[in-house]
């Protein structure tokens, strides 16, 4: 504790000593995304740093060296001029159809950003960086913005570890390792191995033959003047001095990584939670027999329901001793037991940092994962698309989860399983113990991060921590031209014998035939 203590002082006191100029990119729409990375910038300003932020979202009460650049916002289903569908659909979603979605949303997010005012002004100013932060999320023309301001590219991902990053930045890849954006089968099994290589496989050809080089037309279309040579998206990506990740080992599978891969699960988590509102408070307080909270998230909306599942939450929910706390959009519900109670927004950190809440039901997706666990609370994942599945087989697999497919959810099925899970203490016991490894490191997630992100700007850069292998094209790096020298040196003895062999062999046969035409003559 005393060591942490230290650490963060010192971390604050560089920061303030010698303040950088940081250019943060959050182009994206979606809230979970700014939810999980908003504080990383606010925490570099409040250490001192000007800090440039290229976002959505507005903060209403920003330190005075936070500068927001607002671009438009727009819901994905906005991007593709298409109206909401229902969220639960995507379980009925191929891997390729998936993916197609989320390439369409990273074009779409290139002509979002360059039709927003301040952002056209911001770019037509003058403007020097010692970084440039962008968030790993299909918005790769941005990484030129740090060859225009020729400043280090650290990027920072919602997710964990990725494989495309990893084939950009010459990290070791293991495709035994679970794809996190698509792990729909049990990722230890045979089959769920043999489907996350082919989906590794899969994204990584996708992305690197039709994806980027779509990409690469946007950047040159919108991107103008910049300094010459203009490298490839590829080379930028392979060549960012630092790749922060959302994952920790002490809840995920241990992964290798290349010194600047660096793991900061739980950038947002470090705050002591907020002071509940008063009637919530004391709902908590009263419930002596315990709470489970139900929320599936921003994207993911209880509304999306069917009737036959939501009637089965209702029933099975007015059958618990406990109390149900459960996020609904909207005002049609009636007949609602007494121990359950709806609202349309709960503050997720105060709830379930609650030491009355006994589960939480979520759609497994990784902010309320990390937020569940640094409470120490069981989860019953109910996963639809993306990383969700993978979470909660995390969950599985460590002790502190269940998981309860959409496609399966019934009276029978959910009552079995919240009996199960309220009942069995090992749930409780398993979040408590993963808790506490989760929050043993010697800083947290945030300080970590900004520690790295220090070192990069005191460094120019720290190149000394890239691998050498980003020098080597295919051929070297996969040491092909190795092996082929060593096929030769071993292969050319064979021949030479195999010639000599053949020479002797031939010279009996010719003998026989000129004897065969003297007889003749």
């Amino acid at each position: 504790m005393i060591l942490s203590i230290v650490l963060v002082m010192l971390g604050a006191f560089c920061s303030i000593a010698e303040p950088a100029k940081i250019l943060y990119v959050l182009p994206f729409g979606g809230p979970s995304h700014y939810i999980a990375l908003k504080d990383l910038g606010l925490e570099l300003a409040n250490r001192g740093h000007e800090v440039h932020v290229i976002t959505p979202f507005r903060e209403n009460n920003p330190p005075p060296n936070y500068h927001q650049i607002m671009v438009q916002k727009k819901s994905p289903w906005e991007f593709l001029s298409q109206e909401r569908p229902n969220i639960f659909t995507f379980t009925e979603y191929s891997f390729s159809k998936y993916m197609g979605l989320l390439y369409q949303i990273g074009y779409m997010l290139n002509e979002l950003v360059f039709e927003s005012d301040e952002f056209l002004k911001f770019m037509q100013e003058d403007h020097k960086f010692d970084v440039v932060i962008n968030e790993l999320f299909y918005q790769e023309p941005f990484y030129l913005l740090a060859h225009k301001y020729q400043a280090p590219l650290v990027l920072v991902s919602t997710f964990g570890n990725s494989m495309k990053t990893n084939f950009y930045g010459k990290n070791p890849l293991q495709l035994n390792v679970a794809n996190h954006e698509w792990a729909v089968f049990d990722p230890t099994g045979v089959v769920g191995r043999f489907w996350n290589v082919y989906c590794s496989l899969y994204d990584l050809f996708m992305h690197k033959f039709v994806y980027m080089p779509k990409q690469e037309e946007y950047a040159r279309k919108y991107f103008k003047d910049l300094p010459q040579p203009v490298p490839s998206l590829e080379e930028l990506a392979g060549n960012a001095s630092l790749v922060l990740m959302n994952s920790h080992f002490s809840i995920d599978n241990p992964t290798a990584y290349l010194p600047n891969f660096v793991e900061v699960g739980g950038l947002n988590h470090v705050k002591k939670p907020k002071a509940l509102p008063k009637d919530l408070q004391e709902i908590l307080d009263k419930a002596t027999n315990g709470v489970v909270f139900m929320s599936l998230g921003s994207n993911v909306q209880s509304t999306d329901l069917s009737k036959d599942k939501l009637e089965a939450f209702i029933k099975v929910f007015g059958e618990l001793k406990e109390t149900v706390l459960m996020k609904w959009e909207d005002d049609t519900l009636t007949n609602i037991p007494k121990n359950v109670i709806l609202r349309k927004w709960f503050p997720q950190i105060e709830v379930v940092a609650h030491p009355n809440v006994k589960l939480f039901i979520g759609h497994g997706g990784l902010i309320s994962l990390l937020e569940t666990i640094n409470a120490g609370v069981p989860i019953l994942g109910i996963p639809v698309f993306a990383d969700q599945y993978l979470n909660i087989h995390s969950t599985i697999q460590n002790g502190n989860g269940a998981m309860l497919e959409h496609k399966n959810i019934n009276e029978h099925n959910l009552r079995t399983i919240l009996n199960k899970m309220l009942t069995d203490k090992r749930y409780k016991e398993k979040a408590l113990e993963i808790s506490t490894r989760f929050k043993d490191r010697p800083m947290n997630g945030l300080d970590t991060a900004i520690w790295w992100i220090e070192y990069v700007i005191r460094h120019k850069g720290a190149d000394f921590i890239k691998t050498p292998a980003l020098k080597f094209n295919f051929l070297q790096y996969y040491m092909l031209d190795v092996l082929l020298l060593v096929l030769a040196v071993a292969l050319a003895p064979l021949i030479v014998l195999w010639k000599i062999v053949s020479l002797f062999k031939s010279k009996p046969v010719k003998k026989n035939v000129e004897k065969k035409k003297q007889k003749r003559n």
